[in-house]
């Protein structure tokens, strides 16, 4: 019913120059109807000559998030693919919706940032998220319904007690209203108040991030430095930011114990939802889990152009300097190859006497064990010249009235990746 009214105000709107619509239909194809509910939607569309695009997905029912939950990210993920730089999806989520979820957000115990229930606004795939309907209560848009002659299908799940939601829907929401008939926009006015304390807390929380983050990690010592409640907030910030989902209580509070003291193993790792946070010596570092792929082989690179280096996500380049890097008259005319670690490698650095193993460079300069395999070295004519970008070896280091090539490593986005 709200969608189907949302889609009919908005057909209304095409009067406006500029102004484009199409719909899109998601069909889970987990109720034996689904698929007329997809020509339903068809027909509402043709009726309203509005363009309608059908998406069937496959939804796993995973026992990590639950059927709810794995629906609703695959939904929009699909929707997402729909999305062009500039446009906006709108939703028609309602203020009722909105008092269910902060609801259900407070008996999970969820923080200010769950409380906060749905944003109106908010960046989404390529374009923007909205959700016009969020001020307006669910009876008033069943009004507009009737009023317009409107036809709609119910999904008989959202009367399955067995979900959260409808149990709060159905039972305890009732309750609510016939004690205090203002409860929906009481609750969606507390999550307002809500999203006003998240905006500032991400405020206190950029502020210590700048503090405490040292390249891609968080040092410990500074984190450390801060109080309880902003070490909590800082780094509950900086996993959102990396894009992982937002550990649970418990978790963060496995995550500060694993600050408070070193580990037993220089492997010490929490894992959650997709993402893998480790502590090496005075650093915390958050990778995507599973396994990673070891480099391996000897990849021939002709030094002009970036070289792509698919097991570790990143490229090498050449960067023109003077006086530092690897000598370029030393470079010419030479066979140059990328290799990885296989143990026993030795390099002497410029100005030192000796040559020293690659291993007690590694743990002398803080590199983390997980990253040291996926280092690339740079071979001169079966020669080692340079470590990644941190060390060139004698005799290829450029000297101060040389000309230079500094290799420069770097990560590459996925292709096809967009940023929300």
């Amino acid at each position: 019913m709200d969608s189907h009214v949302l889609l009919h105000a908005l057909a209304w709107l095409r009067a406006v120059p500029g102004f484009v619509l199409h719909a899109v239909h998601v069909d889970h194809g987990l109720q034996p109807a689904s698929g007329e509910w997809a020509r339903h939607c068809e027909q509402i569309c043709a009726g309203l000559d509005v363009p309608c695009v059908v998406e069937r997905i496959h939804v796993a029912d995973l026992r990590e998030e639950g059927l709810e939950a794995a629906a609703r990210r695959e939904r929009y993920a699909c929707l997402a693919r729909h999305i062009e730089p500039g446009e906006v999806l709108l939703t028609a989520h309602h203020q009722d919706d909105q008092a269910e979820t902060v609801l259900l957000q407070l008996l999970r115990g969820a923080g200010v940032q769950g409380l906060a229930g749905m944003a109106p606004l908010m960046a989404f795939a390529a374009g923007r998220l909205a959700r016009p309907l969020l001020y307006f209560p669910r009876h008033a848009l069943e009004r507009y319904a009737r009023a317009e002659g409107l036809c709609w299908v119910e999904d008989p799940s959202n009367r399955d007690l067995r979900h959260g939601r409808n149990l709060v829907r159905h039972k305890i929401f009732p309750a609510l209203q016939a004690r205090w008939p203002t409860a929906a926009r009481q609750l969606a006015q507390a999550a307002r108040h809500a999203a006003e304390a998240a905006d500032m807390l991400e405020e206190v929380a950029r502020t210590d991030l700048g503090h405490c983050q040292v390249g891609e990690g968080l040092q410990i010592s500074l984190l450390a430095q801060l109080p309880a409640p902003r070490q909590r907030n800082v780094l509950r910030y900086w996993i959102r930011g990396c894009g992982f989902q937002t550990p649970s209580t418990a978790l963060l509070e496995r995550i500060l114990a694993l600050t408070d003291r070193l580990p037993r193993t220089r492997h010490a790792m929490i894992r959650w939802g997709g993402a893998e946070l480790r502590r090496y010596r005075d650093m915390l570092v958050l990778h995507p889990s599973g396994p990673t792929p070891e480099p391996a082989g000897e990849i021939t690179w002709d030094g002009k152009s970036p070289l792509l280096l698919p097991a570790t996500g990143q490229q090498l380049r050449f960067t023109p300097v003077q006086g530092a890097g690897l000598a370029r008259a030393r470079l010419e005319g030479v066979t140059l190859q990328v290799r990885f670690r296989q143990g026993g490698e030795r390099c002497q650095l410029p100005g030192r006497p000796h040559r020293h193993k690659l291993k007690k460079l590694l743990q002398a300069a803080g590199v983390p064990p997980w990253e040291r395999a996926r280092l690339p070295l740079l071979y001169v004519n079966d020669a080692l010249a340079a470590i990644g970008d941190r060390w060139v070896c004698e005799p290829y280091a450029a000297r101060a009235d040389e000309p230079g090539l500094v290799m420069v490593l770097e990560k590459v986005a996925p292709k096809g990746k967009h940023e929300a």
